[in-house]
């Protein structure tokens, strides 16, 4: 009996929960979408990416043919017949592309020819009203993994992203620093000064290692299974090491912290009188960022119970 056939359209290019689309590819948001892939073990799977974020999905096992986002690509694909199509971007154009498809099942979002914008296939619409409404949002419980299972209609039940490299590292560090944010939300960074005070904390308690391999996937997941403890801010890495299945320490501030799983660690919040936290947005409006109410004593306390049996 012929395998399913499925279509991902997942680039990067518009955060799945989020309202923003922008011009820089979220690679972070391109991994946690994998774990759909738990639906579709026995189906033939492509998956359409931007070429940036191509490295995170190569050697996945769940996927067969993984295509850049291109002219060619386009035309191709509109060619082809599928039984499902699972479109993840709200980018307007995509969403018209993803519409053109031949398909017998659709998940996602849509194009609506009378507004010109991106909506939602039926059964999808409280994603949209997440992306839209920030205080809606914030209220959600529900992490990023089962809200995009119920977009499939399923049942979310603990499963994880998929990562298709595998790294040969071992563990060679105690606990990783992965101090690096990106441009995009540049206030999600826990101040460089409290990285370096932390270090100073634990003296010569367990060995370090900082951030390394940002200019290339490949090393950076090498870096990051090289570490026995990661802390991170919210971030690509965070993703990464939950693949990897490391004991993570996440630090959150403007961005939502129930909708990040952790399989094995802490989440730390900021001790603050701010009302405004999390204030899903890029940029902080505070003379002080909410980033600096997490005090580094409070990280080394947490690093103390993952240590125990080191």
């Amino acid at each position: 009996m012929p395998k399913e056939k499925v279509l991902i359209i997942k680039l990067g290019y518009s955060e799945t929960l989020d309202g923003e689309i922008g011009k820089v590819t979220s690679l972070g948001d391109v991994l946690r979408s994998t774990v759909i892939l738990h639906l579709y073990k026995d189906a033939y799977v492509t998956w359409l990416v931007d070429e940036k974020a191509f490295p995170l999905l190569r050697g996945n096992p769940f996927i067969h043919r993984i295509l850049s986002y291109d002219f060619t690509t386009v035309l191709q694909l509109q060619s082809e017949r599928f039984d499902t199509v699972i479109n993840l971007e709200k980018v307007p154009g995509v969403c018209a592309f993803a519409d053109s498809l031949h398909a017998w099942r659709r998940y996602g979002f849509r194009f609506d020819q009378e507004k010109g914008m991106a909506l939602t296939y039926d059964g999808s619409h409280h994603v949209l009203e997440i992306c839209l409404d920030l205080e809606h949002k914030k209220k959600t419980k529900k992490c990023w993994d089962e809200i995009l299972f119920e977009m499939m209609g399923a049942t979310w039940q603990g499963e994880g992203c998929i990562l298709g490299y595998k790294p040969k590292s071992e563990v060679n560090y105690d606990i990783g620093f992965n101090y690096d944010v990106g441009k995009k939300w540049p206030n999600k960074a826990w101040p460089m000064e409290y990285w370096k005070e932390f270090e100073r904390i634990i003296g010569n308690k367990y060995t370090v290692t900082w951030q390394s391999g940002l200019g290339n996937i490949e090393e950076y997941i090498e870096w990051i299974n090289s570490c026995r403890v990661f802390i991170t801010n919210d971030s690509l890495g965070l993703h990464i090491a939950n693949a990897l299945n490391k004991k993570i320490i996440a630090l959150f501030g403007p961005t939502h912290a129930d909708e990040v799983y952790i399989k094995d660690g802490v989440k730390i919040l900021p001790v603050s009188n701010y009302d405004c936290i999390p204030c899903l947005n890029a940029r902080c409006i505070q003379d002080k960022s909410c980033m600096n109410f997490i005090e580094p004593k409070i990280v080394c306390d947490s690093i103390k119970d993952f240590m125990k049996d080191r």
